[in-house]
């Protein structure tokens, strides 16, 4: 453990004394605080050698800086100065500064800047600076994240050193966790989601653990800044106190770190609302907290109050929004033996993930598999929940086994129906694959013509009757058309977001998209196909969003299926079964 007190200073809290310096390396000049910095009054510096200053060991690196006036150079080195009342000798930064000007003859004049961190004691005196370093630029900096335990780090690395010493962040359980009922009473539960501490001493991470989920018990100050929502202020925790906190906590070493320290928790408000709380302690050996440091801290804590809570909603929002993409999207896409199928789903957006392009691979009786990509026009919540609709009707026309064109102009009527109540439109491709034929039947509702790469190296856009996207009223009847494919090829269906975006034509994307697919693509491994596919796409910043389904299309072999044409007639049920048990 790391002496109580010997905090490492910052760039921030220290104090500087200037001396003159004349051509015999002689003080001639001294600032009224030398007693304050190093111990001397300016009565004892005048006159003397320079060399003084410093302890044994740091005059020859002194006698550097002092050449270097010579030469008008400015040089800075960290020197140790023995304290002239007796005290611990700090390390100074010391910078000499050569000066022009002076008597004819008496040589080179330079300053001296010693620049001494405050004791301990007098590390947070300065109330002007401890409020300029938590409020200038550094709620900007922590507060440019809206990821809460992130930000959460940030406001405790502010905190720490210009406040307190050791700090953590606490908040209410159920701003973390989506599912959790929201509760601002004192037996509420918390989460820690920052600690920190700069005494050296690694009994606060282990006493007060990041990510711990916890009730205070009553009787502690924990309890009370969470039940009243005013900051609780206590100067000095003496042995006995702290041992109560740890005793009621049943956390004895909390008690041993709280002993001799001034603690204050400043409760976090955002909208009249209860966030938690920011606990701030000093430890012995610096100055306690008094009331002005309280009224600083409850400033830094109401704003602190609406970086978190701007990082809560993001994250809620955001989780809601996955959840919502991920409950619209298949959990897994199914297709006969023979046919092998692989799929990706990018956002358009880091800040909204979620959109209305979706996927399907839904395999159907008779060794049969349809294959689905749509768009519904638009980005966000609005684009998937008109998205969730299709794919539930899709999916059930599909198991209808409605053919492709037919199931599409159903669609089309229900995006009619639903543009009376809010205008929308979808494209979409849909593909019904027949593994015993090798034949794969098209229909396509304004979408991109679907790629279909064979094993001889060839790979062409598929050409498909033209139709109007489900919803637009008018044009050309959705019509579907058949393709022999052989056995192998790679079908590839996708989304406009692929080929086309702001800086590029969608000819020069379609023609890439090609050159994936193109001689040796077949006998490539399908995940290499995918990352292939969207490699590129993920730096774009002004893409659409993407959803491409590959298929690797075999046929099954002919001794493993038989069919048989009968009439329709009841009493050919009995034939059937008989046939097929003779086959099995």
């Amino acid at each position: 453990m790391a002496p109580r007190g010997d905090a490492p200073a910052t760039d921030s809290a220290s104090r500087t004394l200037v001396l003159g310096i004349d051509g015999g390396r002689r003080i001639v000049q001294c600032g009224p605080n030398s007693a304050s910095v190093i111990g001397r009054a300016p009565q004892e510096l005048i006159g003397r050698a320079a060399a003084d200053l410093v302890a044994d060991e740091a005059k020859a690196e002194l006698e550097t800086l002092l050449e270097a006036l010579a030469a008008g150079q400015e040089r800075t080195a960290v020197l140790a100065v023995p304290r002239g009342d007796g005290g611990p000798s700090p390390d100074a930064v010391v910078t000499a500064q050569p000066m022009l000007g002076g008597e004819a003859g008496a040589g080179p004049a330079g300053l001296l800047y010693v620049r001494v961190p405050l004791p301990p004691s007098e590390r947070y005196q300065d109330p002007a600076l401890m409020r300029r370093a938590l409020m200038d630029d550094q709620l900007t900096r922590f507060g440019a994240s809206l990821d809460l335990d992130q930000s959460a780090r940030g406001l405790v690395d502010v905190v720490v050193p210009h406040y307190c010493n050791a700090a953590s962040v606490l908040v209410l359980e159920s701003l973390v966790a989506a599912d959790e009922v929201h509760s601002e009473s004192g037996a509420a539960v918390l989460r820690r989601i920052a600690v920190t501490s700069d005494d050296g001493n690694p009994g606060w991470g282990a006493t007060f653990p990041v990510g711990e989920v916890l009730v205070f018990p009553e009787g502690t100050p924990y309890r009370q800044v969470m039940e009243t929502a005013q900051p609780v202020h206590l100067p000095h925790i003496d042995a006995a106190a702290a041992g109560d906190i740890g005793s009621k906590w049943r956390r004895r070493p909390a008690g041993d770190l709280l002993s001799g320290v001034s603690m204050v928790l400043l409760p976090m408000i955002a909208r009249d609302t209860l966030l938690g709380f920011i606990a701030c302690t000093r430890i012995p050996g610096f100055r306690k907290f008094d009331a002005y440091d309280v009224e600083i801290g409850m400033e830094f804590a109401a704003r602190a109050a609406i970086v978190i809570d701007n990082a809560r909603q993001f994250s809620r929002e955001r989780s809601t929004a996955l959840a919502l993409q991920r409950s619209l999207l298949p959990l897994r896409l199914s297709a006969p033996s023979s046919v092998e199928v692989r799929h990706r789903y990018l956002p358009g957006s880091k800040l909204v993930e979620v959109g209305g392009d979706w996927y399907e691979s839904i395999a159907l009786p008779g060794a049969r598999v349809a294959l689905i990509v749509g768009d519904v026009a638009g980005h966000g919540v609005r684009a998937a929940v008109t998205m969730g609709r299709l794919r539930t009707a899709l999916h059930t026309l599909a198991n209808l086994e409605l053919p492709p064109a037919d199931a599409l102009h159903v669609m089309h009527e229900l995006m009619i129906e639903l543009g009376e109540q809010e205008p929308h439109f979808a494209t979409c491709v849909y593909a019904v694959y027949d593994a015993t034929t090798g034949t794969i039947e098209i229909a396509s509702a304004g979408h991109l013509p679907p790629l279909l790469a064979s094993p001889s190296g060839d790979s062409d856009y598929l050409t498909v009757p033209p139709a109007p996207p489900l919803g637009v009223a008018g044009g050309a009847a959705i019509e579907s058309r058949e393709f022999t494919v052989e056995d192998g090829s790679l079908f590839v269906i996708y989304t406009d977001g692929l080929v086309e975006n702001r800086g590029r034509d969608i000819d020069d994307g379609l023609a890439r998209l090609k050159g994936i697919f193109g001689p040796g693509a077949v006998d490539r491994p399908m995940e290499d196909l995918a990352k292939a596919t969207l490699a590129g796409v993920y730096a774009d910043q002004h893409r659409d969003d993407i959803a491409v389904l590959i298929a690797r299309l075999r046929r099954i072999p002919e001794d493993r299926f038989v069919s048989w044409t009968l009439p329709a007639d009841p009493a050919a049920v009995r034939r059937a079964r008989g046939l097929v048990r003779t086959r099995l």
